[in-house]
């Protein structure tokens, strides 16, 4: 990992949709920082102009919970539309000191802030930003191959191919239909039937009816349902798995799966959106992703892990920018996790 020094005021700013936070702190995280937590909650009218418009002034310096309170960071990392106007306001508080960092388009121009990242399929281009393929997260080598040493006990008992499976749910551009769950979890009793052992986990965005079916299914077939009691299997799941079932609705999902190595098998409800079909067809193109009919096809690949890359990238921007300050340098130093 990237280990920076621990005397750096960082903030990790977004109004708190999971997405958004965890792809701010997985940056963060992977550059050695200790970030702040720092959630905006404008309200109306001046969301309805957001990002182009000013910060609510009731979020202001100086108000109760003020997000925008100092003493300003030396590195905000910020991601989602509402928190652009924070970002900017904090870049001129700070005197120009702060460096900024935003993930993803934020829809007002590479100008926006001194680092942005943002995936391939995002026209937005210029000398500060930088793309790649899948969006950073906190799915490490090192914590995979942790789980592959130190197997969960509840699921080392499993028969292989040992199949992760991981299920989003309904969101802006998918929904799934009764037809949807009816034959998603046909196409997994297929594979439990043919003695696969299934590893299941679902979302707080999973359908109620199709939660309910996945763990009628793990009784059924004895599989493993995550029914949200004991510890989180998600990074177990990703280590032991020969084969990867998730589910379209996710960016981010199918990015961690891809940090495993493992064939990523999709299965799509309705819906969907261009933007993730050009992001489908990247993975297609690269040997990652393949449908999901029933069947286990595809092969291991060299693992597609790009937070490290982003957050090298920060690392160096940053240290130009102290450079342009006059300010002496950060020693951060970089390892294969």
């Amino acid at each position: 990992m990237l280990r920076g020094n621990s005397s750096l005021i960082s903030w990790v700013l977004s109004d708190g949709k999971a997405g958004d936070e965890l792809q701010a702190l997985s940056v963060a995280e992977a550059m050695g920082l200790q970030p702040e937590i720092r959630r905006v909650r404008p309200g109306a009218p001046f969301t309805w102009a957001m990002p182009w418009g000013p910060i609510d002034p009731r979020e202001r310096p100086g108000a109760p919970d003020s997000p925008t309170a100092g003493p300003y960071p030396d590195i905000l990392i910020a991601s989602g539309r509402r928190a652009v106007p924070y970002l900017r306001f904090v870049k001129r508080a700070s005197g120009g000191r702060t460096y900024t960092v935003f993930l993803k388009d934020p829809r007002t121009g590479a100008e926006t802030a001194d680092f942005i990242w943002t995936p391939d399929y995002d026209r937005l281009r210029g000398p500060n930003v930088l793309t790649t393929l899948t969006p950073p997260h906190r799915v490490s080598d090192r914590r995979i191959e942790a789980a592959r040493m130190h197997p969960d006990p509840r699921l080392a008992s499993l028969p292989h191919p040992r199949v992760a499976v991981l299920v989003g749910g309904d969101s802006r551009h998918h929904r799934f239909t009764e037809r949807d769950i009816a034959l998603f979890v046909e196409r997994l009793t297929i594979l439990a039937e043919s003695g696969a052992g299934l590893m299941m986990t679902a979302s707080r965005r999973t359908p109620h009816p199709l939660r309910e079916a996945l763990a009628d299914l793990s009784d059924r077939h004895g599989a493993f349902f995550w029914d949200g009691s004991g510890e989180n299997p998600y990074v177990a799941l990703l280590g032991l798995a020969d084969f990867i079932v998730a589910t379209a609705d996710s960016s981010n999902m199918i990015g961690e799966a891809a940090a495993s190595g493992k064939p990523i098998l999709v299965f799509e409800p309705s819906g969907g959106h261009p933007k993730l079909a050009v992001y489908m067809q990247s993975l297609k193109a690269h040997g990652i992703v393949h449908p999901f009919d029933g069947r286990l096809v595809g092969r291991p690949y060299e693992p597609l892990n790009s937070t490290l890359k982003i957050a090298a990238a920060v690392v160096r921007g940053f240290s130009l920018h102290r450079r342009s300050l006059g300010l002496p340098d950060i020693a951060f130093s970089l390892e294969i996790s």
